[in-house]
C-alpha cells in the first residue's frame, strides 16, 4: 500500500523534527556549554595570570631579600659552633665551657648533653652544667657564657648551698645551649663525662 503525499510529508516533517532535536541535544546545548564553561572560566585565568605576573614582578625584590638575609647568615657563621656534625659541636662547647669555667674559678663537677632540638634548619645543642664555686665565681661564669663570641643562651639556673663557709660553698646546676646551623648527627642523650655532682 502506497503513501499518501499527506503521509509523506508527516513522515518527513517527522524525521526533520528528529534531526532538529538530535541536533540541538548532541551540538548546540554541548557547544553553549563549553562556550559558558569558557566564560565562567576567564575570571579565574586572568587572575592567575595577574598574580603570575606579580610574582615575576616581584622576583628581583625576592632575589635581593634572599641574598641579604645570606649575607647575614654567613656573618653570623663565626658565632654558630663549627661542627659540621651535632657530636663536633657539643665537643666544642664543653671545652668552651670547661675554659670559661676555669678563667671563672669555677671547678666543674658534671656535664651532660641533652637531646638536640630542631628548630627548622636550626640545631640547639644543650649540654647540662653542674659548677662547684663561690657566688662571685658562679655569677661570673653565668656572665661570661652568656657574652662569649659563640650564641649560647643560659636557662634552668639553679643554685643550692652545699658548704657553708667553703671556698667553693655552692653548686650552679644549668643548662648551656649552643647552636649548628647546618644539619648534622645527634649526640647521644643523657650521656655524662664526670659521673653525679660531688657534695
Amino acid at each position: 500500500m502506497k503513501a499518501t503525499k499527506r503521509e509523506r510529508s508527516l513522515i518527513g516533517l517527522a524525521i526533520l523534527v528528529a534531526v532538529g532535536f538530535l541536533g540541538y541535544v548532541y551540538v548546540f546545548e554541548p557547544i553553549q556549554d563549553w562556550r559558558q564553561t569558557g566564560a565562567d572560566l576567564i575570571p579565574t585565568r586572568e587572575a592567575t595570570l595577574e598574580r603570575r605576573r606579580l610574582l615575576v614582578a616581584q622576583r628581583p625584590v625576592i632575589a635581593a631579600e634572599i641574598e641579604n638575609a645570606n649575607k647575614r647568615i654567613e656573618a653570623m657563621a663565626p658565632r654558630w659552633l663549627k661542627g659540621p656534625t651535632a657530636p663536633l659541636a657539643a665537643s666544642e662547647l664543653q671545652t668552651l665551657i670547661k675554659g670559661l669555667a676555669e678563667q671563672a674559678g669555677a671547678e666543674l663537677r658534671s656535664e651532660r648533653i641533652l637531646p638536640l632540638v630542631e628548630h627548622g634548619g636550626l640545631q640547639e645543642i644543650p649540654i647540662e652544667i653542674t659548677a662547684a664555686s663561690g657566688l662571685r665565681e658562679a655569677v661570673r661564669l653565668l656572665y661570661d657564657l652568656e657574652h662569649t663570641t659563640k650564641i649560647l643562651t643560659v636557662q634552668d639556673v639553679k643554685v643550692r648551698v652545699v658548704a657553708v663557709g667553703q671556698a667553693r660553698d655552692l653548686l650552679t646546676t644549668f643548662t648551656v645551649s649552643g647552636y649548628l646551623f647546618h644539619g648534622a648527627a645527634t649526640p647521644s642523650a643523657g650521656e655524662s663525662s664526670a659521673g653525679p655532682p660531688k657534695g
